[in-house]
């Protein structure tokens, strides 16, 4: 096989030596954990390499995929070496959502060189404006190299999140790593699997990821009268209720999961921009529905990319849909295996989930929310 892989799961975090993982004997190694486990130093200082030939990129996340597991407080270690792939990582850190654009272009730029395949993004989850992060790499790459990726998570308490690389994780920071070679087949697909019902309605007042206005009438009030009595239990009851959103001229819905509400200001604020002027419609969850939407974005992969034997998939699913799916989580992680077959997979649970949204010639990406996304990954 092109691509080795080996993966451990560390149930306790502070017992991690060397002699059980040791990042020397990996081109890159993948670490996800929680926030907690990756702001305890000792646990960091075992996992940090000694030689720039060796990558580590750490995530904190609301809990860690491997094979069809997900763990909450153990550490997952997935160690990764390509025979025919180059590797080079971006990273920087941002202090200021509204520098999230050019940051994405200061990556995509870093990395944009001969031979560039695939771009993966690590982001941080609570600075960045996924958005605007996803749009920068779009403006540099114009379509030439896809870019998936996610935000990372924090549980679901939304206080910090942690990237790093090659060193001590931290909030805001932001790691990109390029694919370079003509060995390597990577495939991509996405799907949510939330129901949408009820009008259409414009977006006729908002900023950036804050909504105001739909159709010229107060969105909280609005949406807390389609809520009923879950109204009472905002932002927590918003996760079954996303907002399905379209932009004008494109025929692609794009999934908006709402993180907090502001009674005072009547706004709603999305964990993605709602550019004024597109069409917004709810949702609501159905649990086999969120099922048969993981298998989905495993058979895309398949069937779009011709990818009929993957040797590593990387997922990337929405906290909301973990929250939603509670006991059943690993139901949406088995529908992925029984797809993928004998693929390594690995992953997480995240606060944003970055993916190409057309299966055409336009594939730039976009930043999703509540989907499941795959990206897979063989080398021939």
């Amino acid at each position: 096989m092109a691509i080795t892989t080996q993966q451990m799961v560390i149930e306790d975090p502070a017992s991690l030596d060397k002699q059980q993982f040791n990042v020397a004997d990996y081109q890159i190694t993948l670490v996800f954990g929680s926030r907690y486990t990756l702001e305890d130093e000792h646990v960091i200082q075992k996992l940090l390499p000694e030689s720039p030939d060796n990558h580590v990129i750490m995530c904190s996340t609301s809990g860690q995929i491997t094979d069809t597991f997900v763990y909450d407080d153990e550490l997952v270690l997935t160690g990764i070496s390509f025979e025919h792939t180059d590797i080079q990582i971006a990273n920087t850190n941002i202090s200021n959502s509204e520098d999230s654009y050019k940051i994405g272009k200061q990556l995509a730029n870093e990395l944009f060189k001969e031979n560039l395949l695939h771009i993966l993004v690590f982001s941080d989850g609570h600075i960045a404006n996924g958005s605007e992060l996803v749009k920068g790499f779009n403006e540099v790459l114009k379509n030439n190299v896809k870019v998936t990726g996610g935000m990372a998570g924090d549980a679901a308490r939304f206080q910090r999140t942690l990237v790093g690389y090659n060193g001590t994780p931290q909030l805001g920071n932001i790691v990109a790593m390029g694919l370079y070679g003509d060995r390597m087949k990577v495939a991509y697909g996405y799907s949510s699997g939330f129901d949408p019902f009820g009008p259409h309605r414009k977006v006729t007042k908002s900023k950036g990821n804050i909504l105001y206005e739909l159709d010229g009438k107060n969105a909280l009030d609005l949406y807390k009268n389609y809520l009923g009595d879950l109204a009472a239990e905002l932002p927590g009851s918003a996760l079954f209720f996303p907002l399905s959103i379209t932009l004008p001229g494109s025929s692609i819905s794009l999934v908006r999961t709402i993180l907090s509400v502001d009674e005072a200001t009547n706004s709603m604020t999305f964990a993605g921009d709602i550019p004024e002027g597109c069409t917004a419609r709810l949702m609501r969850s159905n649990i086999e529905h969120v099922v048969d939407a993981a298998e989905s974005a495993a058979q895309k992969c398949l069937d779009t990319h011709g990818q009929s034997s993957p040797q590593l998939a990387l997922l990337i699913s929405c906290v909301g849909r973990k929250l939603i799916l509670d006991q059943r989580i690993e139901e949406e992680t088995e529908a992925v295996k029984d797809v993928l077959g004998d693929a390594t997979i690995t992953g997480f649970y995240s606060y944003g989930e970055i993916c190409p949204s057309n299966t055409g010639t336009n594939q730039y990406a976009d930043l999703h929310n509540q989907t499941m996304t795959i990206t897979t990954f063989s080398e021939i």
